[in-house]
């Protein structure tokens, strides 16, 4: 669980909540016919521009910005380590029994014990990980489109509002209520974009560019197994990928 994304999510819609309900009646602010606008005209426009399918499974993408299913960078390092060494002393075949609880990883390991060509094994597995990075830029693009479409259906709604009110100016008194009504379109349309929306597709954008890198490093450190290198020669390598504070001290100058 991103602890980040559950909090700041809980906290926008807490702190929203606390001022409508600390500034009158919360029932104010439910209007059924501003939702059906924005709600569905959001949706309708979205699926204007993308399949169903890819609409619905964006849903499914939009969990990695609660949840981080990706190994962490060190550990991955030290299981590489321990693969590149028990293939060192036992061969390729000694790793056909070994499981990385990755299947990505796993895929790698299974063509290597498979004896394919190192450039083939790379190919492969480049392939695949540049089309689940497509998947997952999809999703960024399908709610950055809610967040970009959102808003213009508020303003929308409001319009509608306001020629409703002003072909109506017979009564002064509903001339308030009608245009309080007006103007929630345009603040469920901000909401959704701002609050949820936009903050989730940033997000994805973050789970992806996480995804490239740790996947870049999986590759890398099957070559460098298939290669036969050292294991310390491919922990510096995938070293690199880690942030200048998190790798190890720079060893001391020799005398």
């Amino acid at each position: 669980m991103d602890l980040a994304t559950l909090i700041g999510l809980v906290a926008a819609i807490g702190i929203i909540a606390s001022a409508i309900i600390l500034g009158g009646s919360a029932g104010l602010f439910f209007n059924v016919p501003s939702l059906l606008v924005v709600v569905g005209g959001t949706i309708g426009a979205v699926l204007m521009q993308f399949s169903l399918a890819q609409f619905l499974g964006a849903i499914k993408v939009a969990t990695k910005a609660f949840f981080n299913r990706n190994q962490p960078p060190r550990e991955l390092i030290e299981t590489t380590v321990e693969l590149a060494d028990t293939a060192r002393k036992g061969g390729l075949l000694a790793l056909e029994e070994k499981d990385t609880g990755n299947p990505f990883y796993q895929m790698g390991i299974q063509m290597m014990v498979d004896g394919h060509e190192p450039d083939v094994v790379r190919q492969t597995m480049t392939s695949e990980m540049n089309l689940t990075v497509e998947r997952h830029d999809l999703g960024q693009k399908i709610f950055k489109a809610i967040g970009d479409v959102a808003p213009a259906m508020g303003m929308i709604g409001t319009l509608i509002g306001l020629v409703q009110m002003l072909s109506n100016m017979e009564d002064p008194k509903a001339i308030g209520p009608a245009m309080a009504v007006a103007l929630l379109t345009t603040l469920y349309g901000a909401l959704i974009a701002n609050v949820f929306a936009l903050p989730i597709s940033e997000k994805l954008g973050l789970r992806s560019d996480e995804e490239r890198r740790i996947k870049s490093m999986i590759i890398d450190g099957v070559a460098g197994i298939q290669e036969g290198r050292n294991p310390k020669i491919i922990e510096g390598m995938l070293k690199t990928y880690l942030p200048g504070s998190e790798r190890d001290d720079k060893e001391e100058p020799r005398e």
